[in-house]
C-alpha cells in the first residue's frame, strides 16, 4: 500500500518494418455487414409496399415488422461490424433476410395469384421461395449452439453440426417440393401471406409427410441438446463467461414468456404488439453477451425485473381482495370501493417494493446485496475512526471485498 512501481523503459526496435503485402478483401468484412443491413432496409420498404394491397402489415403474422427487423438486423450488423470472424452476427443477418425475403415474394406472388395482377413476371418463382422462412428458422439456433464466441466447444460437436445440417436440408426439401410441383402443374392456391394453401397434389405425399417428420422430430432432440450445452456450460462457468450466458438466458426466458403471452391475449393487434416486443429480447442479449456491453449489469436487470414482478403480483392481488371485501362484505358502492382500493395499493406500493427489492437482491443479486452491506459497515466505522492507517487498511480492505480488483494501490497525502 502506497508503494509506487516504476516500469521498465521500453526501447523502441531497430529492425526495419516488414514489407507490407496487398490484402484481399474478405467476403466477411464490415463492408458487407454494412450492405447486408441496407439490404434489410429495402426488403423491408418492399414488404410495407407490397403488403399494402393485401392488407398484411407483418412478417410474422400479426407481429409489426419495423422492430423486429431494426433489431434483428441491427444486432446481426453491428456484431458482424465488431466482430466479423465471429459467425453469429452474420448468422442474425441472414435469418432476418431470409424472413424478409420470404415475405416479399409470397406477397408478390398473392399479387399475381390473388388480385388478378397477372402482368407480374417471375410470379411462380415467389411460390417456390415463399417457404425460405424454413431454413431461416432452421439457421437461427445456430446462435444458441455457437454463442459467444462462435466457436464450437468440442470436435464432437462438429459431427452434431453435420446431422443437423442433413436433418435440415432433408426439412427444408420436403416443403419446398409442393410449390415447386404447383408452380409445375399449374395449381397454384395461396392464402394472404403467399403460403401455399392446398399441397394434396405432391408426389410421394406420403414419404414426404415422414420425411418431414422425422426431420422435425432429430432437429427438435438437436435444439434441444443446443440449450442443454449452455446450461451446462453456464453451471461450469465463472467471471466474464458466466454473464455472457446470464445475458443469453435472460434474453430467451424473455421471449418464451412473451410468446406465451402472446397466445393468451384475445386481441390479435395486442398479440403483435406484445409477441414483437418480446422477440427483441433475445438479439437484444445475444448481442450484449457478445459486445460485453454493459455485461455486469445483469444481476441488476434480473433482480429488479423479479422484483416488479413479485410486487405487481402482489397488488393485483391486494386489490382485488380489497374490491371484493368491500363490495361483497361491506356492501359499499362499486365506485367508493375501487377509489379506496387504488389509493390503499398506491400507499402500500413504496414500501413494499423496498421489502420485497431487499429480498430479491439477497438471493439473485448477491454480489451487489454483499457490496452495499460492506460499504455501509465501512461508513458507520469510519463515523468513529481517528487513526489513519487503520482507515487506510479498512478502506482498501473493504474496496478488495467488493471490487476484487487485480491490483490496487493507494496513495495518503500527509498534511504537516
Amino acid at each position: 500500500m502506497g508503494r509506487t512501481a516504476t516500469a521498465p523503459t521500453a526501447t523502441a526496435p531497430t529492425a526495419t518494418a516488414p514489407t507490407q503485402t496487398a490484402r484481399h478483401p474478405r467476403l466477411a468484412s464490415p463492408a458487407t455487414a454494412t450492405i447486408l443491413g441496407a439490404l434489410a432496409v429495402a426488403l423491408t420498404g418492399a414488404a410495407i409496399a407490397l403488403s399494402a394491397p393485401a392488407h398484411q402489415l407483418s412478417v410474422l403474422g400479426s407481429a409489426p415488422i419495423v422492430p423486429i427487423v431494426v433489431v434483428y438486423a441491427g444486432v446481426g450488423v453491428v456484431v458482424a461490424r465488431r466482430q466479423p470472424r465471429n459467425p453469429i452476427g452474420w448468422i442474425l443477418i441472414g435469418f432476418i433476410l431470409l424472413f424478409l425475403l420470404s415475405s416479399v415474394v409470397g406477397l408478390y406472388a398473392v399479387l399475381y395469384y390473388n388480385d388478378g395482377h397477372h402482368g407480374l413476371p417471375l410470379a411462380g418463382l415467389g411460390v417456390i421461395l415463399q417457404p425460405l422462412w424454413v431454413p431461416a428458422l432452421l439457421m437461427f439456433p445456430l446462435v444458441i449452439l455457437l454463442f459467444p464466441h462462435g466457436r464450437l466447444a468440442s470436435r464432437r460437436w462438429r459431427w452434431v453440426l453435420l446431422i443437423y445440417a442433413v436433418m435440415s436440408a432433408c426439412v427444408s426439401a420436403a416443403l419446398f417440393s409442393p410449390p415447386i410441383a404447383a408452380v409445375a402443374g399449374h395449381h397454384v392456391r395461396l392464402d394472404s401471406f403467399g403460403d401455399l394453401i392446398s399441397k394434396s397434389h405432391r408426389h410421394g405425399g406420403s414419404a414426404l409427410a415422414a420425411l418431414e417428420v422425422t426431420g422435425l422430430l432429430a432437429i427438435l432432440a438437436l435444439w434441444l441438446s443446443f440449450i442443454v450445452h449452455q446450461v451446462l456450460s453456464w453451471r461450469r462457468a465463472t467471471g466474464e463467461r458466466r454473464q455472457q450466458l446470464k445475458w443469453l438466458a435472460s434474453g430467451a426466458a424473455v421471449t418464451v414468456v412473451v410468446l406465451a403471452v402472446s397466445f393468451a391475449v384475445p386481441s390479435t393487434s395486442v398479440a403483435g404488439q406484445v409477441l414483437g416486443t418480446g422477440l427483441a429480447a433475445l438479439p437484444v442479449g445475444i448481442g450484449v453477451g457478445i459486445l460485453k456491453y454493459r455485461l455486469y449489469e445483469i444481476d441488476r436487470i434480473i433482480s429488479r425485473a423479479v422484483s416488479y414482478a413479485i410486487v405487481t403480483g402482489l397488488l393485483v392481488g391486494l386489490y382485488a381482495g380489497l374490491v371484493l371485501l368491500a363490495t361483497q362484505v361491506l356492501a359499499l358502492k362499486s365506485g367508493v370501493a375501487v377509489a379506496a382500493s387504488t389509493l390503499a395499493a398506491a400507499a402500500l406500493f413504496s414500501p413494499l417494493r423496498r421489502r420485497v427489492q431487499h429480498a430479491v437482491d439477497r438471493r439473485f443479486n448477491r454480489t451487489r446485496y454483499n457490496a452495499d452491506e460492506a460499504v455501509a459497515a465501512f461508513a458507520a466505522r469510519l463515523k468513529d475512526a481517528v487513526d489513519l492507517d487503520s482507515v487506510r487498511d479498512d478502506l482498501a480492505g473493504v474496496v478488495q471485498q467488493t471490487l476484487e480488483p487485480a491490483h490496487l494501490s493507494l496513495w495518503v497525502n500527509r498534511l504537516g
